[in-house]
């Protein structure tokens, strides 16, 4: 079980060292005496060790550090304390923190985690996968850096995304750590701080485009079909021209996702689903403004589409039910411009022909808001103020309880905050948030703003189909795993709580969504799973548990 071939090697080793914990039996077998004080501690004793030094760090960013530190000595101790808690760490760990991290990656570089497959060595990939370290890799995320979060082109700093992303995947969905890989493609930067930056870690080159960058993707994807055909795949922080393009290249080739384009669709979709036992209003009669036309603000778009078929509505009254607004105004047919997965979402050229617009031959956001009279507005745009309050005002004028969520991170992009959103439509307004906001006074106590944060869906679709070993990702599962995050939703029991669970239980609704995904990948016969398997018990199955092994 331990390649470790001393006792150096075993405490240099973040998945094997135990510190402190290491028995007496243990330390006579590796030699460890001397090595360590003499005391022999608990974890629990380790975590709250742990505990008093994170709370004592200056600020978030130095936090983040800590973890990050403590993450690559001791990885046990590191799940033991974020997953403990979750609550209070998620922020540090992943938005809104994970950006500022990304931002002075190669300041803060010390030991190397994961893979950085370099455009230069492009010819090299099988060899630099075929490290027997990586053969029980299941779940791998990989970036290229070039948007991450609101915070554009990070080059390899873009590695902490993936790195951040997989510890929720263990902290939240139970993945073994030693089953993930955190991977960067490095195809250049064209951040010029970054370029400019002698300590600059990553490939000191302008980005790689067009074919010659499509080339490295392709190679780099059959290089994983190749070396780990039943793991999973996810996609993070491509930018807008590459996104969706690659996902619909690639999603029928192997088990992939893009959780930017696909799991903020399904949490956004799920919280929504959620807000009807609230707002009465069926989504099947929902009218939706999105602002921000990207692959996010498509993918959330397409999700709803689905459920307001599955609920009933033809597919053109569907569709009639969306106004995407981008940069350039509302989406209307044969804008300029128009990118493919946009198109479907294109409104006629006249239909707002009768409208008092603004400014003539600009349909915006105001355009829009008090014509249309949505009942949810969502932001994805990553423009802070992007929800202005006049716009707010005119849209709560027209729905008694109008639904607003401004998904864009970190929170110094959100388009509005949840407190003036309250205070602008009375606290009528059915608030949503992509990164974590303070909570907010409603009448004489504090309610807590839901986080439609992606980590309440994408660790539970990944432990779902890697559970079930599912060839790939189906729209279907997608729509499986948001129904069932609206189920598990406080509100179905009563209309006055939130609208998710509070992220300290987001290992529970991990387990449930993983569930639904399971089911639904054998339900469409993507899994070599018989009907009739216990899938509950399959996935606990594959949950790994934090603790200390013996070595």
């Amino acid at each position: 079980m331990v390649a470790a071939r001393s006792g150096l090697d075993i405490l240099r080793a973040p998945l094997l060292n135990k510190g402190t914990a290491f028995t007496e039996q243990e330390r006579d077998k590796w030699g460890l005496h001397g090595l360590l004080p003499p005391l022999v501690a608990t974890l629990d004793e380790q975590v709250a060790r742990r505990l008093q030094a994170f709370r004592s760090q200056a600020n978030d960013f130095d936090r983040y550090v800590f973890l990050r530190g403590l993450q690559d000595s001791n990885e046990i101790l590191f799940y033991a304390l974020l997953s403990r808690h979750l609550e209070e760490m998620l922020p540090i760990v992943y938005t809104p923190t994970v950006g500022l991290g990304c931002q002075s990656f190669s300041q803060h570089f010390w030991k190397p985690r994961g893979i950085f497959l370099s455009y230069p060595h492009k010819d090299r990939m099988d060899e630099i996968l075929a490290s027997p370290r990586f053969d029980d890799v299941e779940v791998i995320v990989v970036t290229d850096g070039e948007r991450v979060l609101g915070l554009g082109d990070q080059g390899a700093g873009g590695m902490g995304i993936s790195i951040g992303k997989l510890a929720l995947y263990t902290a939240c969905g139970g993945i073994n750590p030693a089953k993930t890989l955190p991977l960067f493609l490095d195809v250049g930067t064209d951040n010029p701080e970054r370029l400019a930056d002698p300590l600059y870690v990553g490939w000191r080159h302008e980005r790689v485009r067009g074919q010659e960058y499509d080339d490295f993707i392709e190679a780099f994807v059959e290089a994983v079909r190749r070396r780990w055909p039943h793991a999973l795949l996810q996609w993070e922080d491509f930018a807008r021209h590459n996104a969706t393009r690659l996902l619909d290249r690639y999603r029928d080739r192997l088990c992939t996702f893009n959780d930017d384009v696909q799991g903020t669709a399904v949490v956004a979709a799920g919280t929504l689903l959620s807000t009807v036992n609230v707002t009465g209003v069926p989504i099947k009669d929902q009218r939706i403004v999105v602002l921000g036309a990207g692959g996010a603000g498509c993918g959330i778009s397409v999700l709803l589409l689905r459920a307001m078929m599955e609920d009933g509505l033809s597919e053109a009254e569907a569709y009639s039910r969306f106004y995407l607004v981008d940069r350039d105004g509302l989406l209307v047919e044969d804008m300029p411009g128009l990118l493919p997965f946009q198109e479907p979402f294109a409104r006629p050229r006249d239909v707002a022909q009768a409208w008092q617009l603004d400014r003539d031959g600009y349909v915006g956001l105001a355009d829009v808001v008090r014509n249309a009279r949505p009942t949810t507005l969502i932001g994805v745009s990553g423009q802070p103020g992007g929800f202005p309050e006049q716009v707010i005002r005119d849209m709560a004028a027209g729905v008694e309880r109008p639904v607003v969520f401004p998904l864009s991170n970190p929170n110094s992009r959100a388009e509005a905050t949840p407190a003036d959103i309250l205070a602008w439509t009375d606290g009528r307004a059915v608030v949503g948030v992509g990164s974590p906001f303070a909570p907010v006074l409603d009448g004489a106590r504090y309610k807590r703003i839901d986080q439609t944060n992606n980590s309440y869906v994408f660790p539970g679709i990944g432990l779902g189909a890697i559970a079930v070993r599912a060839r790939r990702i189906s729209d279907g599962m997608l729509m499986a795993a948001a129904r069932t995050l609206a189920a598990v939703s406080p509100t179905r029991d009563d209309a006055d709580g939130n609208l998710l669970p509070p992220v300290s239980e987001l290992r529970e609704v991990s387990l449930h969504v993983a569930e639904g995904v399971a089911r639904q990948a054998i339900k469409e016969g993507l899994s070599d799973v018989p009907a009739d398997a216990d899938v509950k018990e399959l996935v606990r199955r594959h949950m790994w548990q934090v603790d200390y092994a013996t070595v």
